[in-house]
């Protein structure tokens, strides 16, 4: 972009002074100006050249292209040429005596800036290191995983231990989150879950599995741990239904006092009884109460137990009620007309309701086997069905059966 002042700088070395004042009258200038601009190795800057003739309004020469095109200028013996060395265009003849110079005007404020680099022009693995790509947010996608980079919310919520994987299968979790500012939104929520009694390692567990808290009006989750701290339930116990029932807080203070209510007339129960139930098994307050209620007609109508047995049992082992209904029905008839224990003896140990059927019988087998199979309280070798249900395999075969782990795996490979 530059013309090659050296050259000119050396020709007019070679020139008269009679060159320099015929040049100087044509552009109408000082020749002391312009030899100003030349140093003392004759060379010069072409800025400083176009600057001169720009603040004394002087045209310059036509062929001077802002585009970066040298030219040169070389001296004859009565002329001084210009020679445009591209495109060959003819040649301009600065005779000592009378120049003509076409007037056209260019300033610096019209000089073009570099053109861009071109996508497809080669760099070096330097300059390609140095580059700095920002990625476009994409409109859509089926990960969260796209938007982590983007979102302070994310960021912290995976600082905070919480699973994005499990978290954006849920069906409008996603856009949910990526409204939210962390600041104004989340860190209010997190601050109520400490208080509540949560701890840090809490968090992250508890948000993957409800992510929707996190949208919640704060006064009303503020109402419903003051409900619950009215219903006598303390401090850490309200903590610990929280914690394991993470949907605990997202139910109206009308709907947790229902439910309470529904376990307490179901099963006959004082409030006492009923904050012990709620307290050891929570989930039982927000999962669904129609499997409940067909379990607990299926203990009394199927399964033939009295009222007071079945509201003896819930209290013992909360999860009974719970269960499945086909494991409940197998495990008892299993039980009941296998093992021929009686109602009164599966009271005492509800516990048989949620342990393996597959269990159950390959320990009873084996005992049958070594004819040890007693569990009639009269008998002197009586075997509880807490010990055959709740123990290892080693305590039940050193205990139990008087046998080896050993003998005990010989005899499951026959079977």
């Amino acid at each position: 972009m530059a013309l090659a002042v050296c050259r000119i700088s050396r020709r007019c070395r070679h020139l008269k002074v009679c060159n320099y004042t015929s040049l100087s009258n044509t552009l109408k200038g000082s020749t002391a100006q312009i030899e100003i601009l030349l140093n003392e190795n004759g060379s010069a800057s072409i800025q400083q050249f176009l600057r001169h003739l720009h603040i004394n309004k002087r045209p310059v020469f036509p062929s001077l292209s802002m585009s970066g095109i040298h030219y040169r200028l070389y001296n004859t013996e009565d002329a001084t040429k210009v020679i445009h060395p591209e495109n060959n265009q003819r040649s301009v003849s600065l005779n000592q005596q009378d120049i003509t110079i076409p007037c056209t005007e260019i300033y610096l404020e019209d000089l073009e800036d570099e053109p861009p680099l071109s996508p497809l022009e080669e760099i070096t693995e330097n300059e390609a290191v140095q580059i700095a790509a920002d990625l476009p947010i994409p409109p859509a996608s089926f990960t969260l995983q796209d938007y982590v980079d983007q979102s302070e919310t994310l960021k912290q919520l995976v600082l905070l231990g919480v699973d994005l994987s499990k978290v954006e299968k849920r069906p409008n979790v996603g856009n949910l989150l990526l409204r939210l500012d962390f600041e104004r939104d989340v860190s209010k929520i997190l601050l109520f879950l400490k208080d509540v009694g949560l701890e840090d390692n809490q968090l992250g567990s508890f948000l993957t599995k409800n992510p929707f808290i996190l949208s919640g009006d704060l006064e009303n989750l503020h109402k419903r741990v003051a409900y619950l701290s009215s219903k006598k339930f303390s401090k850490h116990e309200i903590a610990r239904m929280v914690a394991h029932a993470p949907y605990l807080l997202n139910f109206s203070v009308e709907r947790l006092d229902n439910r309470l209510g529904f376990f307490q007339k179901e099963l006959g129960l004082s409030a006492e009884k009923t904050r012990d139930l709620v307290v050891r098994l929570p989930r039982m307050i927000t999962s669904s109460l129609e499997p409940i209620k067909e379990n607990l007609k299926v203990f009394q109508i199927e399964l033939g137990f009295k009222k007071n047995e079945i509201q003896h049992m819930a209290t013992k082992v909360p999860k009974m009620i719970t269960t499945n209904k086909k494991k409940l029905t197998e495990t008892f008839d299993y039980v009941h007309n296998k093992m021929e224990i009686p109602h009164h003896l599966i009271v005492k140990c509800p516990q048989v309701f949620n342990t393996k059927l597959m269990r159950l019988k390959e320990r009873h087998l084996f005992l049958t086997f070594l004819g040890r199979a007693a569990y009639d309280p009269t008998l002197p070798n009586y075997v509880s069905l807490e010990k055959l249900s709740s123990m290892p395999d080693d305590v039940f075969c050193g205990e139990v059966a008087k046998a080896t782990v050993l003998e005990f795996d010989q005899f499951l490979k026959t079977l």
